[in-house]
């Protein structure tokens, strides 16, 4: 149960929790891709029509200027311009007509006859195109008697001293306009604004030109001092839901991945926990049996070695000696592998002290030395110079040294070098054990550290076992790497004390 609840946590912190974080971001994320892509189409369609709209006017400057360089001739009649009007007017549909005022806003002629004798004097932009002796277009469209709506563009005619003697004005057909800009986008929203933001024709919006500026662009155009405002397209919720789904489904994948991959690694460190448990469970049961045989099996040891030794002094026969060493030999062993027992075991609590690790090292060079000697092993040692004080049993601590060091030459048959370092960092020191021997292969590193287990004919297979139990004790770590036919590193951290 207790397990249960801790995998739906880890669920719901790896996989529910993120997955809702990311479904809002993707969301989110995706609803603005989805906005700058409405917010690019909606200039698009602006840029088209402000295009339309300037090339509209240039075409309409052009034309109007070539009317008034006709009509500023002093010998043309008013009559004689009719024709000409009327033939611009056809050439281009989207005029409503085409007419000649004189300076006060009389029509005078046209091409057609829905002005016919009126009078535009109280027209805004014509008292603008007087005053300031240049083409005006109106800011705000007009209703005729036919009940066509058109905007007025006004052109000035001057004559040869520079004088206003009549004006030009062409009426530019809305309906005909917005029919244009209808089919060039067929589905959008715009309206065309003049200088007072004020509507003067609207595409789709059925008479609804309302629309915020926060859902709208407004693009001006260059010839006019008028502007183009374009609703942005509506959300594309469908798409937007796709793009967030996919991008949450791909999350989701990623989460389960890492939700197993974490469950992968609790259970591997679980399974490694236990394997710890079970190897100190068999060091239990080992010293278990130690503490209650060891003693047992010492004393019936040292009879029969008292009696070996009364049989040698009375059978001296060769063959008997001989026999008689092995018998002490094989004693000897034993007593060994009892007194491994014992460490092995809970031994009895031994008084530590605090020593200098580079004294006891120093004590144990001249036996390292000898077994170099009769190995034929170079040996050198690299010790600290300030001193590396260490809480330990000091004969435990030789005893470690000298198992490893006796690894190490049992490893170096046909000679070798043996190295010893001695290093103190900020809270603990480093000891390092290396040798140039046969090596241990990768199947058996992973093994050495197991009871009873030994690749040597005579072995015990409680060497390392009893020098990390020693360690451990003291506090400290081993660790051993080694190389096929390169040779092996043992690496010793303890703890390092201040000096007393």
């Amino acid at each position: 149960m207790k397990s249960r609840k801790r995998n739906l946590l880890l669920y719901l912190i790896a996989v529910i929790i993120p997955t809702l974080a990311g479904s809002i971001f993707f969301f989110m994320d995706s609803v603005k891709q989805n906005d700058e892509e409405r917010l690019e189409e909606a200039k698009w369609i602006g840029s088209i029509h402000q295009r339309s709209w300037d090339q509209f006017i240039s075409e309409t400057v052009t034309t109007l200027d070539m009317l008034s360089l006709t009509a500023g001739s002093a010998d043309t009649p008013s009559d004689k311009l009719e024709p000409l009007l009327q033939k611009a007017n056809q050439l281009d549909p989207r005029y409503g007509g085409i007419y000649l005022l004189n300076p006060s806003g009389e029509v005078l002629t046209g091409s057609n006859q829905f002005l016919a004798n009126s009078d535009l004097s109280n027209k805004k932009y014509l008292k603008e195109v007087s005053r300031t002796k240049d083409i005006v277009i109106s800011n705000s469209p007009e209703t005729l008697t036919n009940g066509q709506t058109v905007v007025g563009i006004g052109k000035p005619v001057f004559n040869d001293n520079g004088d206003v003697i009549s004006i030009i004005v062409a009426h530019m057909r809305v309906d005909y306009v917005q029919n244009i800009m209808r089919l060039l986008t067929p589905e959008a929203r715009l309206s065309v604004l003049n200088s007072e933001k004020e509507t003067i024709m609207d595409i789709n919006m059925n008479g609804d030109s309302s629309f915020s500026s926060q859902n709208s662009i407004s693009i001006p155009i260059d010839r006019l001092p008028w502007s183009v405002k374009v609703e942005l397209p509506p959300r594309d919720m469908l798409a937007i839901v796709k793009d967030a789904f996919r991008a949450i489904l791909i999350l989701m994948i990623i989460t389960h991945i890492l939700f197993l991959l974490i469950k992968y690694l609790r259970l591997k460190k679980k399974n490694e926990e236990e394997k710890k448990e079970n190897e100190l469970q068999k060091l239990e049961l080992v010293g278990t049996l130690a503490a209650s045989t060891a003693h047992e099996i010492r004393n019936p040891l040292t009879g029969i070695k008292g009696l070996i030794q009364l049989l040698s002094e009375k059978y001296t026969n060769t063959n008997d000696q001989y026999y008689f060493s092995v018998i002490n030999d094989e004693i000897s062993r034993i007593n060994e592998i009892v007194s491994e027992f014992l460490i092995l075991g809970k031994p009895a609590a031994q008084k530590m002290e605090t020593l200098d690790l580079r004294n006891i090292i120093k004590e144990l060079e001249p036996l390292i030395i000898s077994e170099a000697n009769l190995h034929n092993v170079t040996f050198e040692s690299a010790i600290s110079d300030e001193p590396v004080m260490v809480e330990c049993t000091k004969d435990q601590m030789k005893q470690v040294i000298l198992n490893l060091t006796k690894n190490a030459f049992e490893s170096m048959e046909g000679g070798g070098k043996l190295t010893i370092k001695l290093n103190k960092m900020h809270s603990k020191c480093q000891l390092k054990i290396a040798d140039t021997g046969s090596g241990i292969s990768e199947g058996e590193i992973e093994k050495i550290f197991h009871p009873f287990y030994t690749s040597k004919e005579t072995g015990t297979g409680l060497g390392l076992v009893v020098c990390r139990r020693i360690l451990h004790s003291f506090g400290g770590e081993i660790f051993i790497t080694s190389k096929e036919t390169k040779g092996t590193h043992v690496d010793i951290f303890l703890p390092a004390k201040n000096e007393a």
